[in-house]
């Protein structure tokens, strides 16, 4: 049972490496896109909603993470 649990943190844990990975690299292309005034602004606005369901993604399993205290 505890080895489960041990790979279920695991999982989680590298999961959530690659989420923050992910929310980085969209964050400075969104940056990039924003600056350039040509920039297909239906592709930004995709983008931003991509990046925040990565944060919801990232907050969700770092809220899993937190032992129960009440345990």
């Amino acid at each position: 049972m505890t080895d489960n649990v041990e790979t279920n943190v695991f999982s989680a844990r590298s999961r959530l490496r690659d989420l923050r990975v992910a929310h980085r690299d969209l964050d400075i292309t969104i940056h990039e896109l924003s600056v350039n005034p040509n920039s297909d602004v239906v592709r930004l606005k995709r983008l931003k909603k991509q990046k925040l369901r990565l944060k919801d993604m990232i907050v969700r399993i770092e809220s899993e993470l937190i032992p129960n205290l009440n345990a």
